[in-house]
Formats: C-alpha cells, structure tokens, sequence
C-alpha cells in the first residue's frame, strides 16, 4: 500500500504533524478524489507510531489505480478548496 507522504489537512483526527497516522485511508468516490478517511476534530486519532497508507481507491480513471487500488508509490493529501483531496490524482 503507498504511504501518505503528506498530509496539509492538518485539523484531522488523524494529521499529527503533517503527518497522517490512520492506518489505511480511502480515498475518493467515482467523481472526485477526496480523502474519504478525512476528519475534522479536535481530537486525535490513530497510531502515532506508523504513517498512514492507501488502504482503497474508488478513483478508476486514475492514472495510478489499477483494479481500485493505488500503484502510486506515495501520494500526498491537502486541501483543494474545502476538500481534502489526493493531490497525486491523475486523470487517465
């Protein structure tokens, strides 16, 4: 699974540091590359002693997602308007 080099979505449960600490996020729905996993809480989450992966991608016309999963070798998520996005996405 790639790993989430970077996250900016820095007010999610789960970004300590820039860093994202959910096990395994998905990311997007079949028309826009989101991070589905995102959540915006004060609280923090997940395991602070791994760095989060692509767990599953539902974007299929991804230049990088063969069978609905992520061949990126890393990607990196961020606010694009009031989204957190994959800002890896390619369109194919």
């Amino acid at each position: 699974m790639p790993p989430v080099n970077t996250c900016t979505a820095e007010d999610c449960a789960y970004n300590l540091g820039q860093t994202c600490h959910a096990l395994a996020i998905t990311i997007g729905d079949a028309r826009h590359a989101h991070c589905d996993t995102y959540l915006g809480a004060s609280v923090k989450g997940g395991d602070r002693s791994a760095v989060g992966h692509v767990g599953a991608c539902k974007m299929s016309g991804c230049v990088h997602n063969v069978d609905l999963e992520c061949r990126a070798p890393g990607i990196t998520v961020g606010f694009q308007g009031s989204s957190a996005d994959c800002l890896t996405y390619q369109s194919a």
